[in-house]
């Protein structure tokens, strides 16, 4: 029996006592009752789909609720005719009540237009990049940890953790990391973090550009995430006066989001896509190595140094419908959860912030 079948029934077995006479007298015997039980709901359906068409229902309740109801009465007024009939009466309306077919005519084309002007926008994914340091800052996990212990950065314990969690968390031999944070000099500071977030975000918006062939002055929306490091002017900033973009662009920098500001910036290109028609946004996701790079012997603030490694992703969206041809994907749904309110998910990001 299948494990789904198995959770639909509940067996039941009953003692029916000792047989008295026949060919089973004296044996102890039973009988076993089937019942099914209603599936649980729970595990069968996927809630977030749930929400999706609760969503969908809500926005389109005008035209679920319309569209039946003049089908009904069109389909009953069709009826009631013969094919003849209906053809007569059909040329007889247009030929002696020309306005009530006009009117009819521009009903429903308003209706078409009112309902793909509501519509939202399809938002497409042209192409993206990934920024690739020089071979000079690749590391293997073993120089890693000779480069550590040359820095004088680091005790023996602390060398040692960090190569217990480099062996178990999955990075392999193909990383980068910038030149500073294995010098014994000072890293933590702007003048690195600005020097690294140039390099990494130019040279993947300098790839997407070459790949797209979008100029900068045609990208409407930019968008850039890093958790970590704000400066004055912005990350977003910066890559405006490199490019010289257009005055008119809708700018924004997401900080201190940390993994989620991903799936955020997406989101925030995908709204203003919504509203502003036949337009280009460009995504830059990044962090910043020197400037999170942690010296010390707490162990807790030495994990950082062992997974986060140099790297940006830029992405070019677009909602202008002649680049569905030449783009990648298509957004569908964006779904996510803010856990702000629970206290102890809010106390968690507090702990990590300040230990």
């Amino acid at each position: 029996m299948a494990r789904s079948e198995q959770d639909l029934l509940s067996t039941e077995i009953v003692n029916r006592g000792i047989e008295s006479s026949g060919p089973n007298a004296g044996s102890l015997t039973f009988s076993v009752r089937v019942r099914r039980r209603l599936p649980d709901f729970l595990q069968s359906v996927n809630l977030k789909y749930v929400k999706l068409g609760y969503h969908y229902l809500i926005n389109h309740a005008i035209y679920l609720a319309t569209i039946p109801v003049l089908l009904l009465v069109f389909g009953a007024e069709v009826g009631s005719l013969s094919r003849e009939e209906l053809w007569k009466k059909l040329w007889d309306d247009a030929r002696y009540d020309l306005a009530t077919v006009l009117g009819f005519f521009g009903v429903f084309v308003l209706t078409l237009s009112v309902y793909f002007m509501s519509r939202p926008r399809s938002v497409y994914l042209i192409d993206f990049a990934c920024y690739r340091p020089p071979g000079e800052l690749k590391v293997t996990k073993e120089q890693f940890i000779e480069k550590a212990r040359k820095s004088g950065k680091f005790d023996e314990a602390s060398l040692e953790f960090q190569r217990r969690i480099i062996q178990s968390s999955g990075i392999g031999d193909e990383t980068y990391i910038p030149k500073a944070v294995m010098t014994d000099e000072n890293c933590v500071t702007m003048k690195q973090g600005r020097l690294e977030a140039s390099m990494v975000m130019f040279g993947a918006l300098d790839e997407l550009f070459e790949k797209t062939r979008v100029r900068p002055k045609d990208v409407g929306i930019l968008v850039v995430n890093c958790s970590i490091f704000n400066p004055t002017p912005s990350l977003s900033a910066m890559l405006i006066n490199h490019y010289k973009m257009r005055g008119n662009i809708l700018s924004y920098n997401l900080g201190g989001m940390g993994c989620s500001a991903g799936i955020i910036a997406v989101d925030l290109a995908r709204d203003m896509l919504q509203a502003n028609p036949n337009n280009y946004a460009v995504v830059v996701s990044t962090e910043m190595v020197a400037y999170n790079w942690y010296p010390g012997k707490d162990r807790s603030m030495l994990i950082p140094n062992c997974y986060f490694r140099m790297g940006c992703s830029a992405v070019l969206l677009s909602n202008r419908r002649r680049d569905y041809h030449r783009a990648k994907y298509r957004l569908e749904h964006i779904v996510r959860t803010h856990k702000g309110a629970d206290d102890r998910s809010f106390r968690f990001a507090l702990v990590l912030e300040f230990e």
